[in-house]
């Protein structure tokens, strides 16, 4: 069983520039040109994140087991979205939580999260 809390502002600070660096080399192996993928990054960021902070709908909460966080989870919805669809943007437990069925558990958790506030679709973006 895990529960999810929303991070900090601290953390949160802490947790964007990797994020974002992560996104950016995944869309690179994707084939994507760096300069490409770094300006999409950049906007999204602006979008999402204006001065570090999350917009409305946008969830970034640390995955709670063992009193211990065990990874990341960033749900919300798409801006300009409908009101019942949600999405996890992000997931990732720790490398050495992993294979313990922790990621099962924050999808189930995110799904319960999402029917608590009337939504009716959980998506992965």
């Amino acid at each position: 069983m895990v529960k999810l809390q929303e991070k900090s502002q601290d953390e949160l600070t802490a947790w964007l520039p990797g994020m974002f660096e992560h996104y950016v080399a995944e869309r690179v192996k994707a084939g994507e040109e760096r300069a490409s993928a770094e300006k999409l990054s950049d906007r999204q960021r602006a979008e999402l994140f204006p001065d570090g902070a999350p917009v409305p709908d946008q969830f970034i909460m640390n995955i709670i087991g063992d009193d211990a966080t065990v990874g990341t989870l960033w749900r919300g919805r798409p801006l300009g979205g409908t009101r019942d669809t949600w999405f996890v943007f992000n997931i990732e437990i720790h490398r050495e939580c992993r294979g313990e069925g922790l990621g099962r558990a924050a999808m189930e958790a995110a799904e319960s999260w999402t029917r608590e506030r009337h939504g009716k679709r959980l998506g992965l973006a």
